[in-house]
């Protein structure tokens, strides 16, 4: 985004109003940023942050809705980054209006355009709030009626799983839970990250196991851990 648009000055003072507690002058500010946008780029990005102060889950929808239709409108590069936390934004609404379903499948979305999203700590939190949508809304998509190019199953657009086996998903919750509680940093450090991001692609899984087979190599876990760990490793999901 070009940080001299009016449009964005104003958001970046909203966004300063908002990290010191004061929510009306951030609203008032993200308003006046949505009622000066001159164009559909310069309206997304002002209802991307007025979906942030709004008093009901409903009107958060319809406004980030409005963000995500207004990037479709614009439809250039300018946007592409955009379109993983917009979906991101539009699973989080669904979910707080009791729409798990239709959640899941603005997740798979998000997951789809992942790779566009800015790199850095914003690209990171993306990739981990998306894995985690995608996990948490697992089980509900089977009961909604999905268009035949989003795939099946939690699937992303060539049909290939976006969460991780549940079974490994598992062990691997239960190894990162143990080393939790012994402050295993080494290995947390190595294993969260990929564990965390993992969203199905082939990219995905090479960085889990070799993220799990770098703690392994370390040898510095009980004899059970590692034991455990050299299955997960092995294990058909991650191959």
């Amino acid at each position: 985004m070009d940080p001299e648009l009016p449009v964005v000055r104003l958001c970046v003072a909203g966004m300063q109003a908002e990290a010191e507690g004061r929510a009306g002058a951030a609203r008032a500010l993200f308003q006046q940023a949505w009622d000066s946008a001159a164009d559909d780029y310069e309206a997304c990005i002002a209802a991307h942050y007025l979906a942030r102060h709004q008093n009901s889950p409903e009107e958060t929808l319809r406004w980030n809705q409005e963000c995500l239709d207004r990037a479709d409108r614009v439809g250039d590069e300018r946007v592409a980054g955009f379109y993983p936390s917009l979906h991101l934004n539009m699973g989080h609404a669904c979910r707080q209006l009791g729409r798990p379903a239709l959640a899941h499948t603005h997740f798979v979305r998000a997951a789809e355009r992942v790779e566009q999203a800015v790199e850095g700590q914003y690209g990171d939190w993306n990739r981990f709030a998306i894995a985690a949508g995608l996990r948490d809304t697992a089980g509900a998509y089977e009961d909604f009626p999905r268009e035949d190019s989003e795939g099946e199953g939690g699937a992303g657009a060539e049909g290939v799983p976006l969460i991780l086996d549940e079974a490994v998903d598992g062990r691997v919750r239960e190894l990162v839970s143990r080393w939790c509680a012994r402050g295993e940093l080494m290995a947390l450090g190595l294993a969260l990250p990929a564990y965390l991001g993992y969203l199905g692609k082939a990219a995905d899984r090479v960085r889990l196991r070799s993220a799990l087979h770098m703690v392994h190599a370390a040898r510095r876990l009980p004899a059970d851990e590692q034991a455990e760990l050299g299955a997960v490793i092995g294990s058909a999901a991650l191959r």
